[in-house]
Order: structure tokens, then C-alpha cells, then sequence
């Protein structure tokens, strides 16, 4: 029976995170080697580039031999933080109220200082094909995850200094990342260090201040979150598709990514009220549903190839139709691609998830924050469904 699959699935997975202690490896940890800090290669764009790359394309996992620790991702410990809290809706038990509150003071004691709010980055030095970031530069999408998860960790505990947290990162949105302003609206910059018109970014943004204008009721947050959502959606295609973002090495169309997006957009919708972006959604939930999954449930990364097959993706996938209010209306789907996901895609005795499947060499590494915190945050949906479906039948 699936459900007792699922259910043994996720306390293999959840047994595995927490004997790791929420701490791990990530994809594009590379630059944390101490190996490499001590060349002169550090230097140079190209080999980060090539570094990080080397890291995230092998199926080997080289860390431990040239000396990358593990280490605690603030947006994995706002991801578990999010998971432990739907666990605590399900079962308000001891053993998960001690989870939220070690995760949420571990997520407060990682922001980034500097800044006008609490804001977040990642625990590692990060070149892309555009920017290069130290460890801890903030970003609106980590800020974003993590204001989320205290916010949950608030409903769960009641405890003001995690909503004093998530409101205060607003501040670090409104104040401390740049601008691009679009014919009606503006697109939140990826960090205070640059300028990238990233779509699900600055979506991300948006969703985090409606949700705080729904605690403090400052209308400054609600008319910025428009003006993001409102840029973001004219960038929407006929067809219900995003590119990723608008510099000319952003042009392609994925499925978490996509997932963000949508999310992010009803969540706006949820808490102002402001219902002019439903058809967007609309177009954009079936291109979502017809362009990245296959029909036995494989899920796709690309809406135009199936490899890499990527466990974010999955993950997502809960996340954004539980967001929406059609995880159970596409129960067929969701199970179909859970099935998939737990036969194909998670260790069969230590309980975690691997990075990709590839048509070639596959990366089976378990990499905390990618794979391990997004499952259990996307399952914890999952199962909250089914505790909600189940208490509404009780009722009838």
C-alpha cells in the first residue's frame, strides 16, 4: 500500500537527517575545500568556476579527501524547520516542539549581521557564470525560506522573537536589495551585490512580505510584494511558461523553479487578497503539470528533456500543489511520481535521497540542503494532506 510505503519512507529519511544532526554536504560546496583555499587558483574566476563544477558534476564524492566539512545550510535548517513544524500540525508532540526549537534558534543564530534586518546566505563561497558570492552573502531567496520557517515556527510555539526575526527580514527585502524597475513594478535583485533579474527570486521576496503584512498589517510590504509579483508575471509567456531570468544565459524553462513561482504567486494572493493574478496561475499550473513529469512518474528537470532527473523536483512538486490547494485534486499524479521518486531515488537502507539521475553517470551523493531537508519538506506536505483529508472525513 503506498501510504505505508511513503510513511516508511519518510522516517527512514527523517532518521537519517536527524542522526546527521541536520548537517551536511551541498552540490556547490566546493569552494569550502581547504585544499583548494590553499592555491592561488582560488583567484581566478575560471577555476571556481571549474572547481565548483568538478564537485557538482562527479559521482564521486571527492569532500572528504580534499577536506570539505560538512557544514549547517541556513536555507536546509529553515527547510526542516518548515517540515517540523507540518509534523507538529499532524502530531503536536514533545519530540517535535524540541525539533522546532532547536532548529529555529540554530536558523537565528546563522543569519548574516551588516545588514538594515535579519537576513541569510549560504555556508559556502559561491561563483556562478554571473556573480561571485563570499559564504553568508545574503539572498532574497534564502532570506525568504528562512523568514517563512520562523514565521511557521511562531504558529507552532508562540514564541515572539521568532516573528520578531521574520519581520525584521523584510527590512533586509525592502532596504537592502536592489531594484529593477520594469515598465509597472520592479524585480528584487538576487542579493545587495548585484543587479540579476531572477523571476522566482524576487518572487520569493513577494511571498514573504504578504505573509508578513498578514502579522503586522504595514502596507508598505503588501504594495512592494505587488509591484514585484506584477514585473514578474508580464515576463509570464502565452503559453504559462518562465524563463529563469532575463540575462541571455538564463533562457531556460525548469520545474522547481517554475514551482517557486507559482507558489510564491498564490501565496500572495492567499494573504492580500488580491485575486488579478488567478489566471496566471491557472496558465501556469498546466503548463507545470503537462511539461514535467512523465506519465509513470518520472519527474523532469527540463520541460524540454528528461535528464538530469533531479530529487528538488519532486520535492517541489508537494510543496507547490499543497501551496495551491490541488495536491489533492492531483493525488494520481503525486502518487505516481512519489512511487517513482522512493523506488529509484532513495537509498534502500540508509534512508537518504540521491542528488540526479543521469543517463550516463548518475550522482548519488547525499547531499543534505538538495536532497535531504527538500524531501522532508516536500513529504511533510504530503502528509499533511492525508491528515487533513482524513480529519475533514471524520467530520462528514
Amino acid at each position: 500500500m503506498l501510504k505505508n510505503k511513503v510513511h516508511n519512507s519518510f522516517h527512514q529519511l527523517k532518521d537519517y537527517c536527524e542522526n546527521e544532526k541536520f548537517c551536511g554536504w551541498d552540490p556547490y560546496d566546493g569552494l569550502n575545500s581547504l585544499v583548494f583555499r590553499a592555491l592561488l587558483f582560488k583567484y581566478s574566476k575560471l577555476c571556481r568556476l571549474f572547481w565548483i563544477q568538478f564537485f557538482k558534476q562527479n559521482p564521486i564524492n571527492f569532500r572528504p579527501l580534499l577536506l570539505v566539512k560538512k557544514g549547517y545550510n541556513p536555507k536546509g535548517i529553515a527547510l526542516f524547520l518548515s517540515a517540523y513544524c507540518n509534523l507538529y500540525k499532524i502530531d503536536p508532540c514533545d519530540e517535535y516542539l524540541q525539533k522546532i526549537l532547536f532548529l529555529a534558534d540554530k536558523l537565528i543564530e546563522l543569519k548574516t549581521f551588516g545588514y538594515t534586518g535579519d537576513c541569510w546566505g549560504y555556508n559556502f563561497d559561491w561563483q556562478s557564470r554571473l556573480e561571485f558570492m563570499p559564504a553568508k552573502t545574503p539572498t532574497v531567496v534564502a532570506t525568504s525560506f528562512a523568514g517563512y520557517s520562523l514565521m511557521d515556527a511562531y504558529d507552532s510555539t508562540k514564541s515572539e522573537k521568532y516573528l520578531e526575526s521574520a519581520l525584521s527580514s523584510c527590512n533586509f527585502i525592502l532596504n537592502d536589495l536592489n531594484r529593477t524597475k520594469k515598465e509597472e513594478g520592479f524585480i528584487f535583485s538576487y542579493s545587495p551585490l548585484d543587479t540579476m533579474r531572477v523571476y522566482n527570486a524576487s518572487l520569493l521576496g513577494s511571498k514573504l512580505l504578504a505573509r508578513a503584512y498578514s502579522y503586522s498589517g504595514d502596507d508598505d510590504l503588501i504594495t512592494a510584494a505587488h509591484a514585484s509579483v506584477f514585473a514578474c508575471v508580464a515576463a509570464q509567456r502565452l503559453d504559462g511558461a518562465w524563463l529563469f531570468g532575463e540575462d541571455p544565459v538564463q533562457n531556460w524553462v525548469d520545474s522547481f523553479h517554475t514551482g517557486y513561482k507559482l507558489e510564491s504567486i498564490s501565496e500572495f494572493i492567499k494573504y492580500s487578497g488580491d485575486e488579478s493574478f488567478k489566471e496566471n496561475i491557472e496558465r501556469g499550473v498546466d503548463y507545470f503539470l503537462k511539461n514535467f513529469f512523465l506519465a509513470d512518474g518520472t519527474p523532469k528537470y527540463y520541460d524540454n528533456r528528461v535528464y538530469p532527473i533531479d530529487i528538488h523536483c519532486p520535492a517541489q512538486m508537494m510543496v507547490t500543489l499543497f501551496r495551491l490547494g490541488i495536491l489533492e485534486k492531483n493525488i494520481e499524479l503525486v502518487e505516481k511520481v512519489l512511487r517513482w521518486t522512493i523506488d529509484h531515488m532513495q537509498h534502500p537502507h540508509k534512508g537518504y535521497f540521491y542528488y540526479q539521475l543521469k543517463n550516463s553517470k548518475s550522482s548519488k551523493i547525499p547531499y543534505m540542503r538538495w536532497g535531504q531537508a527538500w524531501m522532508m519538506y516536500g513529504m511533510s506536505f504530503y502528509l499533511l494532506m492525508l491528515k487533513q483529508k482524513l480529519s475533514y472525513g471524520s467530520q462528514n
